[in-house]
């Protein structure tokens, strides 16, 4: 059984909705490109170098609280052979 603090369920509770969507994604974002990441035997050095970014930017993106840019995630999508989004 799950317990959730009843403090943090209250503060949980007040988030709106569409704030805990667009975190949701940023998450299921993260989570896709990490999996892509793995599957291809990836380290956050060598998406940096696939696409030009230092890796402490990658490090961010795999947070799950970057707010991605269609720039970016075309980008990241691009370096891994991949859609990280589909619609």
């Amino acid at each position: 059984m799950n317990y959730i603090n009843p403090l943090f369920a209250a503060e949980l509770a007040k988030i709106p909705p569409i704030v805990r969507t667009e975190l949701e994604m940023y998450q299921d974002i993260a989570e896709r490109i990490d999996v892509l990441m793995r599957e291809q035997h990836l380290t956050q050095r060598d998406l940096a170098r696939l696409t030009g970014k230092r890796e402490s930017e990658v490090s961010k993106w795999l947070t799950g609280r970057h707010n991605f840019t269609m720039k970016t995630i075309a980008l990241i999508s691009t370096a891994l052979g991949q859609p990280i989004v589909r619609v």
